[in-house]
């Protein structure tokens, strides 16, 4: 093959994944309008531009209610799949996710501890969520340094379990130690996840540090392929890959730690993302990293669909991302493309 069809095919096969990546966008645009249409009011269904006009009260509950509501559960889905797909290649693990790092528990921890003894307000609670999800990752990783057992893969997920189990458990003595009647529901709904309270005010509290942390990851996408080489490697190609790599997870981490603080822990979301991603585009994260977003953030929505529909009573959304979350990948596992033996 000469360098010139070589160049043409590149080119082809970058605009197949454009138009892929346009598929996903209308879809994730199809999605987000429906889901802000459907619901229960008068009865199970979706609303009509006509009634929303007509009906002072239809209207109300679409701006005031479903219309934030939809919106975090969009961002959601793409925060945890963002910070899935840059964990995941930073340290070559394909099991990593924010829970798995530390970051989730640590958020949860910080949230509930704010809850119980530093008055419970959005505020500290925010705070207090970001702070932890910050310490949960950091200590994570100098924990993987010290630990001189295994390689590094196994290191980081070692250290991360350990983290995580702290966190548990001390979000389990706060739950102890918390009010029954007050405090304890507000805990559970950490670890259940729900976006059954959101408002726009709580909203509009994350955006300073979601909006960012997503944008700087959206443009540093292509730096992943780079950062995801050997130190020598990467340094050798132009990169100052321990500054870079602390760049990129600083920016994955807050925005987490920022939505989890107002939605609680939603799981897998982060962990299957990125995989489909990635048998869509491969592993060029120009395309694949905006792919994990849409996907993330249509996956999302369509569970909170289900969370406050499929039954009279809200399930929680934590549990609807687990369970389709759970069986999409074992569907991945079975359905794994053979790999050529060398």
């Amino acid at each position: 093959m000469t360098v010139l069809s070589r160049v043409q095919a590149a080119q082809a096969a970058n605009h197949r994944r454009q138009r892929v990546l346009f598929l996903l966008a209308a879809a994730a645009v199809t999605v987000f309008a429906l889901s802000v249409l459907l619901g229960r009011y008068p009865t199970p269904g979706l609303l009509s531009i006509t009634q929303l006009n007509s009906d002072e009260l239809a209207g109300r509950l679409v701006w005031n209610l479903r219309l934030p509501r939809v919106l975090t559960a969009l961002l959601l889905g793409m925060t945890l799949s963002a910070a899935g797909m840059v964990f995941q290649l930073l340290f070559s693990n394909p099991l990593v996710e924010p829970g798995f790092l530390g970051v989730s528990p640590g958020a949860a921890f910080g949230a509930s501890l704010a809850i119980v003894l530093l008055g419970g307000t959005a505020l500290l609670t925010q705070t207090s969520a970001v702070f932890f999800a910050l310490a949960g990752l950091t200590v994570s990783y100098l924990l993987a340094q010290r630990i001189r057992y295994g390689g590094w893969v196994l290191r980081l997920v070692l250290a991360g379990i350990a983290i995580s189990a702290l966190f548990s458990a001390g979000v389990g003595l706060l739950k102890y130690l918390a009010d029954p009647l007050t405090q304890l529901p507000e805990i559970t709904f950490w670890l259940l996840g729900s976006l059954a309270s959101i408002t726009w005010k709580k909203l509009l509290s994350v955006l300073p540090l979601v909006l960012p942390g997503l944008l700087v990851l959206f443009v540093y996408r292509w730096r992943l392929n780079l950062l995801s080489l050997n130190e020598e490697t990467a340094f050798s190609l132009g990169a100052a890959p321990t500054r870079e790599r602390w760049l990129l997870l600083t920016f994955a981490v807050l925005p987490v730690a920022a939505m989890i603080s107002i939605s609680g822990i939603v799981g897998w979301v982060g962990l299957i993302m990125p995989h489909i991603a990635r048998r869509l585009f491969d592993t060029d994260t120009r395309f694949s990293l905006p792919a994990s977003m849409l996907l993330g953030g249509i996956f999302t929505v369509l569970c909170d669909d289900l969370a406050r529909t499929l039954l009279p009573g809200e399930i929680p959304l934590g549990i609807i991302t687990s369970l389709f979350g759970a069986l999409i990948f074992l569907g991945l596992m079975i359905f794994q493309r053979p790999q050529a033996r060398r």
